[in-house]
Order: structure tokens, then C-alpha cells, then sequence
């Protein structure tokens, strides 16, 4: 099962979402992001949020085309995106993509992206990407991983999110590594390309942000 959330970021940093909508997909909405997928015919089988950004008449939008409706007051413990998440893992699908979960406010980007970081969302067989029209970003626990070049984003970046990142090596890089140690806030792997069709990277300690970015 695949699960692509879509929330209520801005418009300008939401991808086309036509080839993201394929038969295996379903679609969760957050707050204005329930509407944005009504108003292009996707449907979503449930809705979060307590949908103070939208209109009257898109509210009534909402309500006539989605089913499954869960609102909750502004004044909560929980973000709207991480009440639509959690129920997103709950489903255990093999992968869940999070449109809308950029740009605008950075303490709700950060939010999101603290999301990631949560044990059950570091499982190896759960895939969570954050994607966005100039990034593709996910969370990386330590093992060996295959990366495919991406034309449009061709940018590759690994940023240490914990104390150590033990032993990094990159293959198939511009810039290749071998065993080496990442500490906390080093921007020694910012900004890499992949020189081959493929390429691998592996580490044996830490969590590591890997984001693939074009210009």
C-alpha cells in the first residue's frame, strides 16, 4: 500500500501530482490540501485537520466529495499533518510521500521533517520521502543503500542528524569517501552528483538526511 499525504503548503512548491496519482495510491488530504485534491479530482480517503484555512464554500466542497472526515479543534497536542501521519503508519503501507510539507512556516517544515525521525518512520521496510517541485528528501538509518541518478535533481546531499556518522562511504560520486566520520553540523557532504547511472552509500552508525536537489 502507498500513501501520498497532501498538506496545505504553498501552491508553489507542490509539484504536478497527476504522475504521482497512480491506481496503487491513496490519497490522505491535510487541512487546504483536502481541498486542493478535490478541485483536481482526487478524492482522498480521509481528511485531517481543523480546517481554519478554508472557505465556507470550499468546506462544503470537502464535505460533499470525502468520506472520511477527521476534524479536530486548532487548540491540540498534535500538527494536522502529524494526526494524518500517524494514521498513515497505522495502515502499514510500504511507502508514504508527503506533498505540501515545505515551504511558508519553517517551524512546520521542521515539524515535518521531525516526522521522519520517529523509530516506526526508521523501519527499514517503510519508505517516507518529503517531496516538494525542487527536492526529494528522506531519513536514512545506518546500512548500505543504492541511489539511481535523477536527471532533474541532480544534486545529492547527506546531512548528519546524529552526534556521529560513523564510517560514510559514497561510490559513484564526483566526490567519493571511504570510512569516513560526518559529526553533527558538517556540511562536508552538501551539494555531491552522482558520475554514474547508480551509485551506493553506506554507513555504519548514525541517521543521515539524504536530499536530491536541483537548482
Amino acid at each position: 500500500m502507498i500513501i501520498h499525504i497532501l498538506a496545505g503548503g504553498p501552491e508553489k512548491n507542490i509539484p504536478s501530482l497527476r504522475p504521482y496519482d497512480q491506481k496503487d495510491v491513496s490519497w490522505v488530504g491535510v487541512d487546504h490540501g483536502v481541498y486542493r485534491l478535490v478541485n483536481q479530482g482526487i478524492i482522498p480517503i480521509a481528511a485531517f485537520g481543523d480546517f481554519d484555512s478554508v472557505t465556507k464554500k470550499e468546506w462544503e466542497d470537502i464535505r460533499g466529495h470525502v468520506l472520511e472526515i477527521n476534524q479536530f479543534k486548532p487548540e491540540k497536542d498534535e500538527t494536522d499533518m502529524e494526526l494524518a501521519f500517524n494514521w498513515a503508519v497505522a495502515q502499514n503501507p510500504s511507502t508514504i510521500r508527503l506533498f505540501g510539507a515545505t515551504g511558508g512556516r519553517l517551524d512546520h517544515f521542521m515539524a515535518n521533517v521531525q516526522l521522519l525521525l520517529r523509530k516506526e518512520s526508521l523501519h527499514p521496510s517503510l519508505k517516507i520521502e518529503i517531496i516538494d517541485t525542487n527536492n526529494i528528501i528522506h531519513i536514512a538509518s545506518y546500512g548500505e543503500y543504492t541511489v539511481e541518478k535523477l536527471n532533474d535533481k541532480k544534486f545529492i546531499s547527506f546531512i548528519p542528524l546524529t552526534a556521529d556518522v560513523e564510517n560514510l562511504t559514497l561510490k559513484g560520486f564526483k566526490y567519493p569517501l571511504t570510512n569516513r566520520n560526518i559529526p553533527l553540523g558538517s556540511t562536508l557532504c552538501i551539494s555531491n552528483e552522482l558520475i554514474q547511472s547508480q551509485g551506493t552509500f553506506s554507513f555504519t552508525n548514525g541517521i543521515l538526511m539524504v536530499i536530491r536537489s536541483q537548482d
